[in-house]
């Protein structure tokens, strides 16, 4: 066992480094809300259709506009380039409708590409594309046994990634992914199927600071949340149910669905720059900003 890993099973809090906690890792000095040059993956929606149900978001009998779904992906596209990030373009793939949704592509952090595997067949050829992109980047990615749905459950704040499971990344793939990284994981049980991956639970908005919705999470989840981020701010109802968590933030700058408003002004007390973006169209498939957007940590 890697003495530089641990994972922490929500059922049952496991430290495989002698004396760890996550409230170890978590803990760090406040900081000033300071903005941070991010570099970030984006596939445009030139594909996108909702084609198939794979999450309560999803009705095949709701029509797409194609060229606004590509419109507001390209509005949020140029909001991270105006705020100063830098953003790759991955090719879009016919016959994958849901690609646009890059952060279920995979996890790159220090140095390491861990591309996804999917639950459903229907995305499966995904992982193949953002493997590809991995490689055109210098990665040799890593493919885990068992299923693991990329940042929409692997979300890195700080030294630690937290990872949900319940209905799409298996916790079988947590230790894979612990060993690959060589940084802590906490794994969090997801309960409501309205919030499938951890990213429209769980935003994390800088390295000691996260919001969550909490009826999302099981009991052990949410008392391992509140004990590693006392200060975590809890986001109401209504911002959930637009995916208001889907957001990425820089550090002082969050991106977020224009829709929660609730949640901006939260952020603001909290002495974050919300920005809202609409992404309506990219809604009718689940998902929203952090959904389109794979960051690529240092």
């Amino acid at each position: 066992m890697d003495a530089q890993r641990v994972v922490i099973d929500c059922a049952e809090a496991t430290p495989y480094r002698s004396g760890m906690t996550i409230s170890d890792v978590a803990a760090a000095p406040v900081r000033t809300r300071t903005a941070r040059l991010r570099h970030y993956a984006m596939t445009p929606p030139v594909h996108f259709a909702v084609e198939y149900a794979i999450n309560p978001w999803m009705d095949v009998s709701t029509p797409v506009d194609a060229d606004l779904a590509v419109a507001q992906w390209d509005v949020l596209r140029r909001t991270y380039e105006s705020l100063g990030h830098t953003v790759d373009l991955v090719e879009p793939v016919s016959g994958l409708p849901d690609m646009v949704y890059a952060a279920n592509g995979g996890l790159v952090v220090g140095g390491t590409a861990v591309v996804a595997r999917f639950a459903y067949p229907q995305r499966a050829g995904e992982a193949d594309a953002y493997d590809a992109w991995m490689v055109g980047r210098g990665y040799a990615p890593v493919r885990t046994r068992h299923v693991n749905e990329g940042q929409g459950d692997l979300l890195v704040v700080g030294s630690m990634v937290l990872a949900g499971y319940g209905f799409r990344t298996e916790l079988a793939a947590h230790e894979e992914i612990a060993d690959a990284v060589g940084m802590p994981v906490v794994s969090l049980e997801l309960i409501d199927p309205r919030f499938y991956h951890l990213d429209t639970a769980l935003a994390v908005l800088d390295d000691t600071t996260i919001a969550y919705y909490p009826p999302a999470f099981g009991d052990e989840a949410r008392r391992r949340i509140r004990t590693a981020f006392p200060d975590a701010i809890e986001v109401a109802s209504a911002d959930a149910y637009v995916l208001g968590l889907n957001v990425v933030s820089d550090g002082l700058h969050v991106v977020l669905p224009a829709a929660a408003t609730g949640l901006a002004g939260q952020l603001s007390d909290a002495g974050f720059e919300p920005i809202g973006v609409d992404l309506s169209e990219l809604f009718k498939g689940g998902g929203s900003v952090k959904c389109c957007t794979l960051e690529v940590y240092p």
